[in-house]
């Protein structure tokens, strides 16, 4: 186990103390690992999903499109 002494904004407090309340956990560092798995579960880059693994195989079954040069991709595309 790491010890930290961290400051904190008022509002930060509030909320872990919210957390530690909700969850019935026994202090503030209870808190903070909660939040960390959270954090990790929800914005670090999750683990690929069976499906989207099936379909990005497929993807890569399929025909490129050659396209030359940019302007060639405009043009085909109908950008500008």
């Amino acid at each position: 186990m790491v010890q930290a002494v961290i400051n904190i904004s008022e509002h930060t407090n509030r909320i872990l103390n919210i957390l530690k309340a909700k969850y019935g956990l026994k202090d503030k560092s209870e808190s903070i690992d909660l939040m960390a798995e959270q954090y990790e579960e929800h914005i670090l880059e999750p683990e690929l999903r069976p499906g989207y693994i099936r379909k990005a195989k497929r993807i890569m079954k399929q025909k490129p499109i050659k396209v030359g040069s940019v302007e060639n991709l405009r043009k085909r595309y109908r950008l500008r």
